[in-house]
């Protein structure tokens, strides 16, 4: 499709023009810490900036929401109940800054609060992941449908960065022991594909802001896969950046862990 083979050239040219000349290759005064242990690179603004200008091409006139946007004016969050693009112009900040891996580019379209069709790219390796609503999901133009990682207890990365004291140390003592806990990649980017293609089984997700995790909600579960908050409700760009979510390879997966956060001790 014509569209979706825009995109992925636009996001291949910000990957090339923006991120990987910069990649281990940052100098001094090129990174910056916007608060909180949240870097940004001169990569994230640039990036953002061609983002921007192609996005316009591609679509005139629909309202931009990237992350490096938000953090200079709030208000533009208000454009996430609307038509709007949803852009992280480089997912996994944190690895690049320290010249690791992963790293990517996640962007969205969004109507009404809900993402309808999301891209992830993967800047090293080229994995072009597309979900359209009602339409599947797929990676580099193949059909994807999520799998299980097989293993017993089942892999899981869970975020503990974002709850608050008492939750995290109930998350470790009463729902950590049931799986086999893995990395975390710090990269929503990464992190969605991993819970489709048999790498991990299950995340948490405290903080969900829309940029993070609008694409890969979305591909997971036209995958097959499930994420939702954790009441089961569906995850809204719109919504509380605090409301925590569930991400899992199957709906059963999902159910069991929504069912241990359900029952933990306030």
């Amino acid at each position: 499709m014509a569209f979706h083979r825009a995109i992925e050239d636009l996001m291949r040219e910000v990957t090339e023009k923006a991120i990987l000349p910069r990649y281990r290759n940052l100098q001094a005064g090129e990174i910056e810490d916007k608060g909180g242990n949240d870097p940004v690179t001169v990569a994230d603004r640039e990036s953002e900036a061609i983002l921007r200008e192609g996005l316009e091409k591609i679509m005139p006139g629909l309202d931009f929401v990237g992350e490096e946007a938000a953090h200079a004016d709030p208000d533009v969050m208000q454009h996430l109940s609307g038509d709007c693009w949803i852009v992280d112009p480089l997912d996994g900040t944190r690895n690049f800054a320290h010249g690791k891996p992963p790293f990517g580019v996640l962007l969205a379209m969004a109507s009404g609060g809900e993402a309808h069709t999301g891209w992830i790219y993967d800047c090293l390796t080229g994995r072009f992941c597309v979900a359209h609503k009602g339409k599947g999901a797929f990676i580099n133009g193949e059909k994807v449908t999520a799998i299980t990682t097989g293993e017993d207890p089942p892999v899981a990365a869970i975020s503990l960065i974002f709850m608050d004291e008492a939750k995290r140390e109930a998350v470790k003592d009463h729902i950590c022991p049931n799986y086999r806990l893995t990395d975390i990649p710090y990269c929503a980017a990464e992190q969605y594909p991993r819970l489709a293609l048999g790498v991990n089984d299950l995340s948490i997700f405290e903080r969900t802001l829309a940029w993070d995790h609008a694409a890969g909600v979305l591909w997971l579960n036209e995958a097959g896969g499930k994420a939702a908050r954790p009441d089961g409700s569906p995850y809204r760009v719109d919504g509380d950046v605090h409301g925590g979510l569930i991400g899992a390879a199957t709906p059963a997966l999902w159910q069991d862990m929504a069912e241990q956060l359900a029952s933990l001790p306030d």
